[in-house]
């Protein structure tokens, strides 16, 4: 028969467990001030001239300005729209994102991010290739945009959309955006 070994905890062993756990707290966060920091500066600013160019040779990119900008549809669903046209869908498959906008109502993860992952999956669809490679394609295409968006945006509405910020940032993010899973969606032609 084992012997069960019952730990014998001190005051000072427990104030020292209990105060590092409250201490390290804040450490479990760090991915939100990871992705705030130094992209202040990409979201608030206008498009560099590279951006314009690649934007303007988008057509997801114009669509998704006439889309967003006629105020009817969220950023979830803007994107998702442009994905479809662009990809000959159906309209109505936009309500797949109809929950996404405004980070899930909860300013949690940006609908241009989300609603730009069902436009890939869409694509996806579309392939004219087994179930294995569509989901390959998929798989590396949303890997490709989640990185891509990681280098460009925070992940998080709440950190986008501040106070501070003018309606603007989400219409120029938006367009990058389009016009990077317009890229994605192209290469799964290749």
């Amino acid at each position: 028969m084992q012997k069960r070994i019952n730990p014998v905890w001190s005051r000072r062993n427990f104030v020292f467990t209990v105060s590092g756990m409250i201490a390290g707290l804040p450490l479990l966060g760090q991915s939100g001030i990871r992705e705030s920091r130094g992209q202040e500066k990409i979201l608030t600013a206008e498009l560099s001239k590279a951006e314009r160019e690649r934007i303007k040779k988008s057509v997801m990119a114009e669509d998704l300005q006439e889309i967003f900008g006629s105020h009817k549809y969220s950023c979830a669903e803007s994107i998702l729209m442009a994905s479809l046209h662009y990809l000959n869908e159906p309209e109505d498959l936009v309500w797949a994102a109809a929950g996404f906008g405004g980070g899930m109502g909860q300013k949690d993860l940006c609908g241009f991010l989300t609603g730009g992952i069902m436009g890939i999956g869409f694509a996806a669809g579309k392939m004219e290739a087994g179930r294995k490679q569509a989901k390959d394609y998929a798989g590396k295409a949303v890997k490709k945009y989640w990185t891509w968006w990681e280098e460009n945006a925070p992940l998080r509405c709440r950190n986008i959309r501040t106070p501070e910020s003018g309606s603007g940032i989400c219409l120029r993010l938006g367009k990058r955006a389009a016009a990077e899973v317009e890229s994605l969606i192209e290469s799964r032609k290749g």
